[in-house]
């Protein structure tokens, strides 16, 4: 976890949804009161964002007390409580919504992709996430994603060099592409792994036949072109396959040897996990 990001992110939201203070908490609960809450699990699948949430709790508040009965990824069922909160009861309000609408998201997450790494147990496939996450919470979906059993693709923008169609076309093609970019890395020195995309068989040959590339994006291809393509590749380079996967599908993916497959429903369609906070009366 990477307390920084995770500060930021944290205050930032809290500016969002506090404003200028909780006035319902403020203006019908008596300063100084105590309380107790349960994080109470009503679905089932995978937890994620408990630490989260404990990081949550502390900006809020230093003094809340957090006891943690289910860690992140384990396997949750309806009546389940993952946690209970106690302290200041404006304080537990306060932090309500925020650890739900990241705890539930999160572990929405982590069920996609946990059901997808079962899907895959028996192959050497790993499922990866992508860009496509929700901007501002892209540190917490693809936190998620690990949590799920998953491997997280690039970051960002900066962190890999993916040569994708577009790059491959404005760059007048996959040989100038590839080129363009060793260069560049040499003259920025910069140490960036390189990605490059193909759509077809023609512009596989073209990347074996260039190299000095790291890992190739085969891109929307059917089974059998999957097949030839992960043979002609003969393991010198990461094989990724993306484009067209689906639950159904999946398994028949990783069966033609690809080592990765990036799936972005992992984060852009999700169906949250449903979990509330519950005030336990004394």
């Amino acid at each position: 976890m990477d307390k920084e990001i995770i500060h930021q992110f944290i205050v930032n939201a809290l500016i969002e949804d506090v404003g200028d203070g909780d006035h319902t908490s403020l203006s019908t609960i008596e300063a100084g009161t105590q309380g107790k809450a349960k994080l109470l699990v009503k679905d089932t699948g995978i937890l994620a964002g408990v630490e989260l949430a404990r990081e949550i709790f502390r900006e809020v508040d230093p003094n809340l007390r957090l006891n943690v009965f289910l860690n992140d990824g384990a396997e949750v069922k309806p009546k389940d409580i993952a946690f209970e909160v106690e302290g200041d009861a404006r304080s537990i309000l306060k932090a309500e919504r925020l650890v739900l609408n990241c705890m539930q998201r999160m572990s929405g997450i982590a069920t996609n992709t946990n059901h997808i790494v079962r899907l895959l147990q028996g192959t050497n496939t790993k499922v990866l996430d992508t860009r496509k996450t929700t901007p501002g919470l892209r540190y917490l979906e693809k936190w998620a994603v690990r949590i799920g059993g998953g491997v997280n693709h690039r970051f960002g923008l900066y962190d890999m060099i993916l040569i994708k169609d577009n790059h491959v076309d404005y760059s007048g093609g996959i040989r100038q592409a590839i080129e363009n970019a060793n260069k560049y890395l040499t003259d920025t020195g910069k140490k960036l792994a390189i990605e490059i995309e193909v759509r077809n068989l023609e512009e596989l040959e073209q990347v074996l036949q260039t190299g000095n590339v790291n890992r190739i994006l085969i891109d929307n291809f059917n089974f059998d072109d999957l097949r030839q393509a992960v043979n002609m590749i003969q393991g010198r380079y990461i094989t990724e396959a993306s484009g067209g996967i689906t639950i159904d599908n999946i398994r028949d993916y990783a069966d033609c040897g690809v080592d990765y497959i990036s799936v972005g429903a992992l984060t852009h369609s999700v169906k949250s996990l449903d979990l509330s906070l519950k005030a336990v009366k004394a």
